[in-house]
């Protein structure tokens, strides 16, 4: 058995983005068929949890060495800005119900929001940051590591996204 290739921070970060569209398409799905409410909100709740723990991961790890390293502070803040306007969505969202007026129109616009930022990542951030001499490997790790020690308190973690909002 081979030793698998740590993840770079890119990757990494790509796989949550991959994960994350997939759960949109599934709401999209369930939200088509008029799910039960208890399903949707399942889902909502889990997204948001995930891109809770990925926000939190971008902004203490990798983006202030991006910074750093690549020096387009334009892009930087527009992430960031960026990030402050899905926190608001998710908070939004776990204080709902699945029933409630205009809580799948928010799923929605949260994953448009998401995507748009993904496609920023992945176009224009991350082929900078590839080039930057980052080592990524060693920021890969250190996102990984961070990630499972958010997971671990998924209490914590809600809480944390709740009050992102009025931050």
């Amino acid at each position: 058995m081979t030793a698998k290739k740590p993840q770079d921070a890119t990757e990494l970060l790509d796989a949550d983005h991959k994960a994350v569209k997939a759960m949109f398409e599934d709401y999209k799905k369930l939200a088509g068929n008029d799910a039960a409410a208890p399903r949707r909100k399942a889902l909502a709740d889990q997204i948001c949890m995930e891109l809770t723990v990925h926000t939190k991961i971008e902004e203490e790890i990798f983006y202030p060495p991006v910074r750093e390293a690549i020096r387009d502070d334009d892009l930087l803040d527009e992430a960031e800005v960026e990030h402050a306007g899905a926190k608001d969505l998710i908070a939004q969202i776990l204080s709902m119900q699945a029933d409630d007026e205009l809580f799948d129109a928010k799923v929605t616009v949260l994953g448009e929001y998401i995507d748009h930022h993904v496609k920023e990542e992945r176009e224009e951030m991350f082929p900078k940051v590839r080039k930057s001499g980052l080592d990524l490997v060693t920021l890969g790790e250190a996102l990984r590591i961070r990630k499972e020690e958010l997971k671990a308190v998924p209490e914590a973690l809600r809480e944390d996204a709740l009050s992102a909002a009025t931050a």
